[in-house]
């Protein structure tokens, strides 16, 4: 008997840096060596303190159900800290935690877009946006992110874009596959956008704290923005904490009820005892933050130096996050062929820059989350297979 699946699933894509990171490690297997520049990961280890803090919540029995929405401590954490950072004062009632931050863009999703709502997302950009809408059954709207313009919204394009058919405009600073950074005059402008037409912002900020210049500015932050903003935000980037699939929504307090039913019908909780182990992660000492900070900051020198001595290679400095984008069209090739090529013939591990969106062709998305040793090792690898052009 075939399996006959809902027409939905057709709409639901992957994600390109798990499914090329399982393809490396077949590699692995059959005995070659891999350097791994495909995912988004910290390689480094969850602060210590955060450890003992679900090591001892474990031991005093925090091992039950806990409110759909989050543990009050957690909640009352995380306010607290949206309103040091972004300014704005937020109940702990508007804040749900996650089994990780994807469930935020889900669940958004399917709290807001009716089939035929118009969702705004920036190209290239995190997959999931995109498949998510496509699920859902609304209408994509990408919005081009240009070299030239640094991979900021063109805030003129952008307003073209939008429409009174827009409900939900996806923005992500520092961005991820490209490591821009949109500035304060960016959100300005696209405030005054969401209030001109009415739509809400899901702004991901989960690469929030790792930013090289200035500091990270919210859209939430903004008048009258607060009301129409969902932050997202979580655990996983910030504090090493990819494992513990641990985020968080900041949303509305109209609809943050309504997330909490989703999650009710879905996830029920989250684990109780990563719960605290987030508390420990916001109220405890940031130092291993701040380290983990600048060795990114040194990694990014170093590769953005080394791929702009490649043959066809072209890299901006990335100001936030732990991606490079470089340009590849220079080489001839198209993403796929070299990102394919780099992996079987250089056993480097890259994603093409086009399984971030139809405005990624022609640039490759490389990981920094690794040793200078492994950057040092890919970039001579990626140096070897590019002279063979």
């Amino acid at each position: 008997m075939s399996m006959k699946v809902a027409a939905a699933m057709s709409r639901l894509k992957s994600e390109s840096a798990l499914e090329v990171l399982a393809r490396a490690r077949e590699l692995e297997a059959q005995g070659r060596t891999i350097v791994h520049m495909e995912i988004g990961e910290p390689d480094f280890d969850t602060p210590e303190h955060i450890v003992e803090a679900a090591i001892e919540a474990l031991h005093r029995g925090e091992t039950h159900y806990t409110p759909a929405a989050g543990i009050l401590p957690l909640r009352e954490a995380i306010a607290a800290d949206i309103e040091r950072t972004r300014g704005c004062a937020v109940s702990p009632d508007c804040v749900v935690v996650t089994p990780g931050a994807k469930p935020i863009v889900f669940f958004t999703m399917l709290a807001l877009l009716e089939p035929g709502d118009e969702c705004v997302y920036p190209d290239p950009g995190f997959p999931i946006y995109e498949s998510m809408v496509h699920f859902i059954g609304a209408k994509p709207v990408p919005a081009p992110l240009y070299m030239e313009n640094a991979f900021r919204f063109d805030v003129e394009e952008l307003s073209r874009l939008v429409s009174d058919r827009t409900k939900l405009l996806i923005i992500n600073s520092p961005q991820n596959p490209t490591g821009g950074v949109l500035t304060q005059g960016d959100l300005e402008r696209i405030a005054e956008l969401a209030q001109r037409y009415d739509f809400y912002v899901l702004s991901d900020e989960i690469y929030s704290r790792i930013l090289y210049n200035g500091e990270h500015h919210s859209i939430a932050s903004l008048p009258g923005m607060c009301e129409r903003t969902i932050i997202l935000d979580g655990f996983s980037k910030t504090y090493a904490m990819t494992g513990w699939r641990l985020g968080y929504g900041v949303f509305p307090p109209d609809l943050a009820p309504h997330i909490v039913r989703l999650q009710i019908n879905s996830n029920s909780c989250v684990a109780a005892f990563t719960q605290w182990a987030g508390i420990a992660a916001l109220t405890g000492p940031q130092e291993p933050v701040e380290r983990m900070v600048a060795e990114f900051r040194r990694r990014r020198d170093i590769i953005v130096e080394g791929l702009n001595q490649l043959p066809g290679v072209r890299c901006l400095e990335p100001q936030g996050a732990f991606y490079v984008f470089p340009s590849i069209e220079d080489t001839g090739l198209n993403s796929w062929e070299l990102a394919e090529k780099l992996l079987v013939e250089g056993g480097v591990a890259t994603l093409p820059g086009d399984s971030f969106g139809a405005h990624g062709e022609g640039f490759l998305r490389l990981s920094y989350a690794t040793s200078v040793e492994s950057i040092q090792e890919g970039l001579n690898r990626m140096g070897e297979v590019l002279s063979r052009l």
